[in-house]
């Protein structure tokens, strides 16, 4: 990726892609911390390199606080949980979209601390794809700034995106919910998403040393499928499974970013992470629609 957004008039060069979150409105940098709209509506840049344009009211759930998220970057950054995951996105968007030469745009929606996008992006290197996150928690957002300032990061609702119509060739939105029409509504026309769900026996080691014998343990994606088709007629589905071993921290970590640990009872918690290593299951379908 490019030079780093850690001021406003950094972004100027890119600013064409965002909207003002209140009126719609085109944004410019009127300091070198602060943007705003032909209307006067300003928008300050935090000093960790972020930029707040949340306009709605909907809280973010309580437990996507900063242990969360760092444990999902260690996760992420430090194992090879999700390293065929990426090696497969980008195979399939090289194929699709290539190695561009001009200025891209690839947004994660739904991006949490960052990482699956800069592990996405630093595959596709050297390039001069320009990544933007967005996600509606602070805590994620602002991780994803203080440790990837070469990212464009956003706190906003994915249902309200601050970015223009048709400005993104590529939209990600990796084990996170979706809201198709919006991603439409950026996605420049052929412009692809990339959506990654999981499958039955994805993290089954963790479903099953957590939750023995009850239903959760049973998964389907199949309404998720069924509503990406109706909005891509012509999706493309790819299923990745395979397995890595996690070693005593790195399981720790997996219990702390995973919303299954949450309602899970402590001591079914603490023999999962006990154990010296574990070989731990990937299964997810990759969808791919594109925007006609």
């Amino acid at each position: 990726m490019n030079q780093p957004f850690n001021s406003a008039s950094s972004v100027r060069k890119y600013i064409s892609i965002l909207k003002c979150p209140v009126c719609g409105g085109q944004m410019d940098a009127v300091d070198p911390q602060s943007l705003a709209c032909s209307l006067g509506h300003t928008f300050d840049m935090a000093k960790q390199g972020y930029l707040n344009l949340n306009r709605t009211t909907r809280p973010t759930p309580g437990h996507y606080d900063k242990k969360l998220f760092a444990a999902r970057r260690s996760i992420i950054t430090g194992s090879r949980l999700y390293a065929p995951l990426h090696e497969a996105i980008v195979r399939i968007l090289a194929g699709r979209v290539g190695d561009h030469a001009s200025a891209d745009l690839m947004v994660d929606m739904g991006c949490g601390e960052g990482s699956h996008l800069q592990e996405i992006l630093r595959r596709f290197e050297p390039s001069n794809w320009v990544g933007v996150g967005i996600d509606l928690s602070k805590e994620g957002i602002r991780m994803a700034a203080r440790h990837y300032a070469d990212g464009l990061w956003l706190v906003s609702d994915l249902a309200q995106a601050p970015l223009r119509d048709q400005s993104a060739q590529v939209v990600l939105n990796l084990l996170s919910p979706a809201n198709y029409q919006e991603f439409r509504r950026i996605l420049v026309p052929e412009g692809v998403v990339m959506k990654v769900v999981p499958g039955t026996g994805y993290l089954r080691e963790l479903r099953e040393a957590l939750y023995s014998g009850s239903k959760i343990t049973n998964y389907s994606n199949a309404k998720i499928v069924t509503l990406f088709r109706q909005h891509f007629p012509e999706m493309e589905v790819v299923h990745l499974q395979y397995r890595q071993r996690l070693e005593t921290e790195q399981l720790r970590d997996l219990v702390r970013m995973s919303p299954l640990a949450w309602s899970a009872e402590q001591a079914h918690i603490a023999a999962f992470t006990n154990r010296d290593a574990l070989e731990i299951t990937v299964d997810v379908d990759l969808l791919l629609g594109v925007n006609h």
